[in-house]
This record gives C-alpha cells, sequence and structure tokens, in this order.
C-alpha cells in the first residue's frame, strides 16, 4: 500500500513508496498548501524571522552541534540507510542549522524561500517549497531507478544530472524534483520571485512527535497568512506511513 496526502481543494498528491517505508518507519510529513501568494525579494520581516529562527535553534542546542540533536541523528540514520554519506550530503534541516550558527548567518533568499527557511531553523525539521504551477502530475517519494532527469544549476548554467540507484528522491510526472530526499532541490520546481502559487512539505523522522510537527506546520501557515493576507492557505493532514 502507498500512503497519500490530499488536502480538499489542493492540486497535487503526494505518494510514499512501499520502499522508503520500509526503510525509514519513524517517516511523517505535513503539507501546507497557499494559492494568491505575493513573493518578492527578502524584506526586513522576513529577516526577522531568520534572526529569531537561529535564536530558537541555539537555545534548543545550548551548546550541542545540531547533529547531536535526536531529530538531527534520526535523519543521519535514514540518510546512511540508502547509502548516503550524512556528512556529505547533510539534510536540509541539519545544513540550514550550520549556516545559521557559522559567521554569516542565514542567506537571504527571498520572502517565501526566507519564511520556509526560518521555520526550518527554528523547528530543526526539514522543509521545502514547491511551485505548484511548475509541478506535473503527483509528487512520489520513492527510490530511484537512476536515469530519472534531474535538472540542477552548474557555473550559473542548466544541466541534468541524474540520481544514484537507490537514492531516496522526491518526483513528479517529469522528473526528479529534490534528490537525496531533501538534500538539494531542483531549479525546475523552486520559488521564484513570481511564483503565485506553492506546496511546503515539512518532514519528520522519529523521535519528532506528530504534534511537534503539526505545531511546526501551524506557525509556517500562519506567517505566511502575515506575509500575504490574500491568499488561501491550507494545511494538510499529517501523514506518518
Amino acid at each position: 500500500m502507498r500512503s497519500s496526502s490530499h488536502v480538499s481543494g489542493t492540486t497535487c498528491r503526494l505518494h510514499v513508496s512501499d520502499e522508503v517505508r520500509a526503510l525509514a518507519p519513524g517517516f511523517g510529513y505535513l503539507t501546507v498548501e497557499a494559492h494568491g501568494l505575493t513573493n518578492g525579494p527578502s524584506d526586513e520581516a522576513g529577516a526577522a524571522l531568520l534572526d529569531e529562527a537561529t535564536r530558537r535553534l541555539a537555545e534548543r542546542l545550548d551548546g550541542r552541534a545540531p547533529q547531536d540533536d535526536p531529530h538531527i541523528a534520526a535523519w543521519r540514520a535514514a540518510y546512511t540507510a540508502f547509502g548516503s554519506k550524512p556528512s556529505r550530503t547533510r539534510n536540509s534541516a541539519e545544513a540550514l542549522a550550520r549556516r545559521a550558527l557559522a559567521d554569516g548567518g542565514l542567506p537571504r533568499i527571498n520572502r517565501l524561500v526566507d519564511l520556509y527557511n526560518a521555520l526550518s531553523v527554528a523547528h530543526l525539521v526539514p522543509v521545502g517549497g514547491e511551485d505548484l504551477d511548475r509541478i506535473q502530475g503527483d509528487m512520489r517519494l520513492v527510490r530511484a531507478v537512476g536515469d530519472e532527469p534531474f535538472v540542477t544549476a552548474a557555473d550559473g548554467a542548466g544541466t541534468v544530472e541524474h540520481p544514484d540507484a537507490g537514492e531516496v528522491v522526491w518526483c513528479d510526472d517529469e522528473g526528479v524534483t529534490c534528490r537525496r530526499w531533501n538534500w538539494r532541490q531542483g531549479v525546475r520546481t523552486r520559488l521564484n520571485e513570481d511564483s503565485v502559487s506553492a506546496l511546503f512539505l515539512l518532514e519528520r523522522m522519529a523521535p519528532m512527535t506528530l504534534d511537534e510537527l503539526t505545531a511546526a506546520g501551524a506557525e509556517l501557515a500562519g506567517w505566511l497568512r502575515q506575509a500575504c493576507p490574500d491568499a488561501r492557505i491550507e494545511i494538510g493532514d499529517v501523514q506518518a506511513p
């Protein structure tokens, strides 16, 4: 059986393959879908959220390294299980946390990306944002065959890569949208300054509880409503395959 998530009125279903469920039984996710968004360059409100998220992260870690947090340790174990080296290709939450604590802090990308990056750091949970207008069909979390196309950028130019066989990837009908679970997002579906519809995906491993995941999703939805008062925001049910 496959697990799926669908919210009334949404345009994209998510499916988790049996192979991924067997690999990481502690996995779960929640979606926040938004329409009528207004994106644009980074602003002071987003910068304030990023700074506050960094403060919350430092308080949570209390001097520990991000990889010593139990939730990040669980993600590292999942990466190891499908053959990835977690110290070389870190999950997105760990990578952002390390940047937040380093000199220079978190990058400023655009209004929407800054919001979900702040949420990721504040809750130490991987969060991705996809442009719904660029997703082709449903999204699936699978173990790759190895020939799926992944559009990325190298030296400022677009290029096509392929995942390793057995690698866990998110994909749609056109190809891979995110490699190594939540390590690197493709350029085809990422949120740009002209994006108006988005699917935000929050991913959890036990020991993060489903209630904690729900709270993180609600906080992101609240930030989106503040940033884009006219947007329609829908929170999906927590899925724990």
